[in-house]
Parts: structure tokens; sequence; C-alpha cells
């Protein structure tokens, strides 16, 4: 496993010097919180409101941020990841959100963001039941699609520039900027390599100053204090014809939303330990929770509403730091940015090209973690959704496919968002794979040991079913009762192993309440086993790999885990709040490494 540790100087539960925690969170709000002042500025001037409540809109949207990277990174109860991820105004929900303040004005679009909202709530709630198309194939073609959709954005931002500047002013700014973070990062892993990002920007802001780029006036202009509270346009649900016609649409991007979140909940998982871990689900959901909180609070504000950052993702993966204090730190920093119009403006006011330059390395990183989680359990079905979806987000971010059909009407410019048409394409093809698989048998029972007899008896049917060997069939109940088993847990696994009947008798009642759903699949060559029960406090997956490793003393509660790795040629766990879900594949002829193990 030493090809697998990665090059990480704090994970999420360890905690950097008070400075060093500060200087990067302040690293993350200078690269990122451009898009989260820029998008409500541009909502509120394209559909026509005042500067008044454009105002609003933009220290709402930092004062929610900020809130909401905070529970992000700390987590309250069953909301929020436990990782750094940056929360932010949302580029999909622009079209519709200046359709609605248009028709409506800021009442209307806080009750359809109120409505959309609660969507998202329900989608965290229930995402065991969603697992199946929320997979790391859709949410990895939705992160490498968020970079294909910023790139040409980014592009143009190089020639973003004064008319005065000589020519070569900006691709010199740019290339300096670049090769300053690229050298460090390559040629230090230490602490130098923490402060590339502003490193890199500080020599790119002389550069590109000294040759005529850094425009400072509205740095003068702004005010150090700012909190335009009496700018509060109010609450007012109504509910007219125009709020259910828009309603589907803004439910939509919520979801497409939704799916972009779960992607980069996955994403930082994998960039956040030293050595991998299996995904945590519970995480996922926590996430999804905190969007979803603050897209309520962004209809109470009346802006627009948000989202995870991807590129806070490569900032990690770049910095090397996923401790939770500093995303505790970033939403402190947007916080303060909220009352401080000034030094907002000097954020704002890095030349163009500077921050295009920095902006496109965090984009080719992120799309590369997208590309980790697309390969990722993938099979060659996964592969054509991620292809096809891919290629189609694609096409219709250039606009190459059917632009004459699609251009106009407010579900155009939608699907004219590589990131919204891809990830649906994805959602759709992720479903007709589940729609189209083979039929699945059921049994449903109850999660003690005192089931096994009933569990065999299914496992042994489906594999008579399937024609399968007499050595092979005692494989698959193997597996089958040692799963259960492995979710029973150590305490029933003892009750029925010698401990006195009063004790048996208070296990039966402890567990009597907890069921399990046995779902099976398969052919002639493999079948898939999804034990679904209540949840557990550890991830299984994980222990199997510290078996593997040798790197754990041997218990009796290990013996299931251990067998399972001799009698399965797959094993995953999937924990949510109020799920387990661990699923097995059994192959009628064992591999080779089964064999050997």
């Amino acid at each position: 496993m030493a090809d697998d540790v990665r090059n990480l100087r704090y994970e999420p539960h360890e905690n950097p010097p008070p400075a060093l925690t500060i200087g990067l969170a302040w690293q993350y709000v200078v690269l990122l919180v451009g898009g989260i002042v820029i998008t409500p500025a541009v909502v509120v001037r394209a559909a026509g409101g005042s500067d008044t409540y454009m105002l609003w809109a933009v220290f709402a949207a930092l004062l929610i941020s900020g809130i909401t990277t905070m529970l992000q990174a700390v987590g309250f109860k069953r909301i929020g990841a436990g990782y750094i991820l940056v929360m932010g105004t949302s580029g999909a929900f622009i079209a519709i959100s200046i359709k609605a303040l248009a028709k409506g004005g800021p009442s209307l679009l806080a009750t359809l963001v109120i409505a959309s909202a609660v969507v998202q709530f329900f989608l965290a709630w229930k995402l065991a039941a969603f697992r199946r198309v929320f997979n790391s194939t859709v949410g990895g073609i939705i992160i490498m699609l968020v970079a294909v959709s910023v790139m040409p954005i980014v592009f143009g931002l190089l020639t973003e520039v004064p008319a005065s500047a000589p020519p070569y002013a900006a691709p010199l700014s740019a290339l300096v900027t670049m090769i300053c973070v690229v050298v460090i990062v390559f040629k230090s892993s230490g602490i130098l390599r923490l402060w590339a990002p502003v490193i890199g920007i500080i020599v790119g802001s002389i550069t590109a100053a000294v040759l005529g780029l850094y425009e400072g006036q509205r740095v003068i202009d702004a005010a150090w204090i700012g909190l335009p509270l009496a700018n509060w346009p109010g609450l007012s649900f109504d509910f007219s014809p125009t709020f259910w016609l828009l309603l589907p649409s803004f439910i939509f991007v919520t979801i497409i939303g939704a799916i972009e979140t779960v992607g980069d909940g996955f994403a930082v998982q994998q960039v956040s330990w030293r050595k991998p871990r299996s995904i945590d689900f519970r995480s996922l959901q926590g996430a999804v929770f905190a969007d979803g909180v603050g897209n309520f609070l962004s209809g109470l504000f009346s802006t627009v509403p948000n989202s995870t950052y991807s590129t806070g993702v490569s900032l990690v993966e770049l910095t090397g730091v996923a401790a939770r204090r500093v995303g505790l730190w970033i939403g402190v920093v947007l916080i303060f940015l909220s009352a401080s119009p000034k030094v907002t403006a000097v954020i704002l006011s890095i030349p163009n090209p500077v921050a295009a330059a920095y902006i496109g390395l965090l984009l080719a990183l992120l799309f590369v973690v997208g590309m980790k989680l697309v390969v990722q359990n993938s099979d060659y079905r996964r592969g054509m959704i991620a292809g096809v979806g891919f290629w189609m987000g694609y096409g219709f971010q250039s606009g190459k496919i059917f632009p004459e059909l699609i251009s106009g009407d407010s579900w155009g410019v939608l699907l004219q968002d590589g990131v919204t048409s891809g990830g649906l394409v994805a959602l759709g093809l992720s479903i007709l794979m589940e729609l189209v698989d083979s039929r699945r048998r059921k049994l449903k029972t109850g999660l003690r040991a005192g089931d096994m007899p009933k569990i065999h008896a299914f496992l042994s049917e489906l594999a008579a079913s399937k024609n399968w060997s007499k050595e092979a069939t005692m494989r698959l109940c193997s597996a089958g009762e040692e799963t259960v088993l492995s979710l029973i847990g150590p305490q029933e696994d003892s009750a029925t192993t010698g401990r006195d009947d009063e004790d048996d008798d208070d296990d039966d009642d402890e567990n009597k309440q907890r069921h399990l759903l046995i779902t099976a699949r398969g052919s002639s060559k493999s079948i898939e086993l999804e034990c679904i029960a209540a949840p557990g406090e550890e991830n299984l997956e994980d222990r199997m790999v510290l078996l593997k490793e040798g790197g754990s003393t041997a218990s009796e509660s290990d013996l299931s885990l251990r067998i399972l790795r001799h009698v399965s040629s797959s094993f995953r766990h999937q924990q949510y709040h109020d799920t387990d879900i661990i699923t097995v594949r059994v192959d009628a002829e064992p591999s080779a490494s089964a064999a050997a193990s």
C-alpha cells in the first residue's frame, strides 16, 4: 500500500498552525469570492433590478456562503460533510433566476428557491434510495463537465484587459503566474507548496501592474464597512401561475445541483486522506443537507441559490491540507467580507489574466479528479454512461447539438449548460441501466442469527435456478451468511455462542426491530447480493482492507470478513444515516486471486 499513500500534510481531523490555517483560508477566498459576488450581480442587472437590491443580493450571498461553508466543515448533527467544501452562488441558477426576477421580482425568486430547497432536503433524506443513480460515475461526469463549462470563461478572462495595455501584457502576466505556481508545486513538497497560490498571484499581479493592467478605482470607491440591512426586499409567498410555471425548472436545476454536490463530496473524500478510504455516504448526505440549508437561507434572504464549488476540491489537492479548521476559517473570512466592501473590492481587482491563469490550473486538476471518480468501480456499462454523458454535455455546451431546436426558451438555456445537459443524460442512462438489468429476487427477514436457515434456503434456490455447481452454491451461501453476520455485529454473534438465556432474551429485544432486505440478481457466471439493514458504526470495507494489510489484531468478529474475502469477488459497504448497504459479488468460478487467498 506504500504507493497508495498520498502526499498530504494535514487530514481533516488534524489542526495546522493558526497562521497557516488563516493564510490558507484567505487563499481559498481570494480565488473563489469572484464567483460568489459576480453571479448575483449579473442576475440582478440582467433582470433590470435596482442597485440597492443588487447590494443586498451580494451581501446576502457572501453571508450565506460563509455560514454554509462553516457548516460543511464542522457539521451539525446530520447537516454538513465534515470536509472542506466551499459554498458559493450557483451559476446553474443564473438563467432561471433572471426569469423569476423579471417576471415577479425578489419575492417570486425567494418563494421558488425556498420551494426547491424542500426538494433538496428530501433528496438528502432519501439519498440511499437514489444510490444507484447518484453514483461516482455520474458525480465524476458532473465534475469533469464543470471544468469543461468554466474553462471557456477562463480563456475569455485572458483577453479582458484595458485597451491601453500593450498586447503582450496579458499573456506575459498569465505566463508568469502559471510558471510561478507550477515550479513551486513541482519543486517543493514542504510548507512552500502551501503558499504557491498566494506567491503566484502576488508575482503575477506585480507583473500585471507594471504592464498597466491593474485598475484600483473600485478599491478607492468602496466603503470600509457596509451592511445594507435596509435593502432586504422581504418575503411575500405568492403562489401565482408564474410560480407554478417556473417551479419545474427550479426543481430540475436543484436536482442537478444536488448531483454536483454529491460529486464534490465523492471527490473531496478522495483527496483528503493519506491512505485511500471507502466513501462515507453519511458525509454525502450531510453535504446535500447543508446545500439545502444554503438554498433555504438564500430564499429567506432573496438572493441566488448556492452550491458547492468544485474548484475548492482542487485546492485541497494542490496544497495538501484537508483540515476542517481551514474550512471553518474560510466561512469566517466570507462573513467578514460580507460586511467589508473595501476588502472585497481589493480581491476583485486582481487582474483578469492573473486570475485566469491560476483558475485554469485548478480546473485542470479538477478534471483529473473527475476522471478518477469515473474510472473507480467502472465496468463497460458505466464506461458507456460516462462517455455518452460527457460528450453530450460537451456538445450542448459548445452549441454543436441541434442549436436551432434548443435556442430561445428557458429549457433551451438550461440544456446549453454542459453540466445540466450532461448530468441529465448520465442520470437518465443510469436509470435506464437499472430498468433493463436482470430481474431481482428479494428476501425480507429479520437481522438475527436465527434467520440463517431462511437465508440459506433463499440463496440455495437462487443458485439452483442459475445451474450453479455444488461448490459455487456453497460459496454463495457462505458469502450471504457471513455478510449477514457482519451486519449483525459481535453482540448478536456472541449471543448465539454461549451466553445465558437471560442475555439472549435481552439481545432479541434489542434486535427484534432490525430488519434485513436481501436483493439478488445475476446470471450463470456471477450473482450480486445486496444486503440492506440498520446502520452500524464501522465501515467494513475499510476493516477488510486493514485485515488484508495485517494492520489489525485478529478477533472473533473479523472471521466473517476473512471468509468474505475468500469466497467473494468484490465487496462494498455503503453507510448512510438510516441505512447500511453491503454489496457482494460471487462468481460461479472463483478468480485466481480469490483462490490464492
